[in-house]
């Protein structure tokens, strides 16, 4: 006898184009207008939940993953975070391991949902976090998404995001995408879904290079100060860039003085919005006039209050 168990239907909005806005920005009234997909109107706060729904219900319909069964995950916040949600929706249990130095907004999210966090030592990084996640998954029988090998990561934002994004777009045409790089899933999948449509859009990532490095900046990034974005690590990134990658460097306190435009514009967004954006001017110093670029404001700002992001002198 067979028994049919329907799974939680969570977030089936997403699947729908136009679910997510696409909105022209112009943050000067000279300067360029930057298309911007406002992700941080995601359920959690942050594109991570379209990775974190895919991953998960994938797993659950193959089987991956049972019902009330546990699953471990490396992040230095928003795929934690997005994770917590996602499993507390499915019946699921989870799991982070982050690095210390995470800001305590983030650690509040994911024990909210139910999630539990275990640190790993900051020295060691998001590696180390990775590590951990390795060990804890194989002590627990838990499930590892792996983000930053998965490649259900990239199809997330290829099926979904993509298709968005043409949807919306005047004319559906995309002349280049910028994003920052963490796992590369974004970035990857946005130009492999525009590619769908036969757009070959040009790719930029967006790398925030250190300035002074300050006392209780935060963990995991190329600079310290712009979270999620790091260096390195991923295989879906490092295996499955775009040929034509251009990589663009923007310095970290410029991404968190824009973030914090950006937030004065009423875009509630976190530092990496900011280096988007700021990333994006440059590419558009570099394409004919009236090119249409496209980003992610990947994150909303109440996961940063306690970041330097709020700081005040």
């Amino acid at each position: 006898m067979s028994v049919n168990v329907r799974l939680p239907e969570v977030n089936h909005y997403l699947d729908r184009p136009s679910a997510i806005p696409l909105v022209p920005v112009q943050l000067e009234s000279t300067g360029p207008i930057i298309w911007c997909k406002l992700e941080f109107l995601n359920p959690s706060g942050s594109t991570k939940d379209r990775i974190a729904n895919f991953i998960l219900g994938k797993a659950l319909r193959s089987g991956a993953v049972k019902l009330g069964g546990t699953v471990v995950e490396a992040s230095s916040g928003s795929t934690s975070i997005a994770m917590a949600l996602a499993s507390a929706q499915m019946g699921l249990k989870f799991v982070a391991v982050m690095p210390e130095g995470v800001s305590a907004e983030r650690r509040l999210i994911i024990e909210s949902f139910g999630g539990e966090v275990i640190f790993s030592p900051r020295s060691a990084g998001v590696l180390g976090a990775m590590n951990g996640a390795v060990e804890t998954a194989r002590e627990r029988g838990g499930f590892l998404p792996s983000q930053f090998s998965n490649l259900d990561n990239p199809a997330a934002h290829r099926y979904q995001t993509a298709r968005e994004i043409i949807a919306q777009i005047p004319g559906g045409c995309v002349d280049a995408v910028v994003s920052g790089v963490g796992t590369g899933g974004t970035l990857v999948g946005l130009c492999q879904g525009f590619g769908d449509f036969g757009r070959e859009a040009l790719a930029f990532a967006a790398r925030p290079v250190a300035g002074l490095a300050l006392d209780g900046a935060e963990c995991c990034s190329f600079s310290g100060r712009i979270p999620g974005v790091v260096d390195g690590l991923s295989t879906i990134y490092s295996e499955h860039k775009p040929n034509s990658l251009i990589e663009l460097d923007v310095a970290d306190e410029e991404a968190l003085e824009v973030a914090r435009r950006l937030i004065r514009m009423g875009f509630p967004v976190g530092p990496s919005s900011g280096l988007n954006y700021q990333a994006a001017l440059l590419a558009a110093r570099r394409l004919p006039a009236e090119s249409r670029i496209v980003t992610v404001f990947p994150d909303r700002m109440e996961r940063y209050f306690s970041t330097e992001l709020f700081r005040r002198n």
